[in-house]
C-alpha cells in the first residue's frame, strides 16, 4: 500500500468513525485530521473538496466526500 490516505473528520461524526474503522480493518494507514479543532485544516478541506461535510477522504489526490465504501475500495485497489 503506497497510497497516501488522509481523513478530514470530527470525533462525533458517525460516518467518520465508520470510515476510520473500515480502513483499520483493511490495515490501511491514514492520517486523521480533526477539523473540529483545526481551523486551518477545515479551510483546507473546504478548499480541496468544496464541501463542509465530513468525512472528506483523500487518497493521493482523489477526493471522496462521505463514507463511500465502494469508491474507497476502488481507489485503494482492495
Amino acid at each position: 500500500m503506497d497510497k497516501k490516505v488522509k481523513i478530514y473528520s470530527t470525533p462525533t461524526c458517525p460516518y467518520c468513525i465508520m470510515a476510520k474503522k473500515f480502513l483499520a480493518e483493511k490495515q490501511v494507514s491514514y492520517e486523521n485530521i480533526d477539523v473540529s479543532t483545526d481551523q486551518a485544516a477545515a479551510k483546507e478541506m473546504v478548499d480541496k473538496s468544496g464541501q463542509m461535510a465530513v468525512p472528506v477522504i483523500m487518497i493521493d489526490e482523489k477526493i471522496i466526500v462521505g463514507f463511500n465504501k465502494e469508491e474507497i475500495i476502488k481507489e485503494l485497489g482492495l
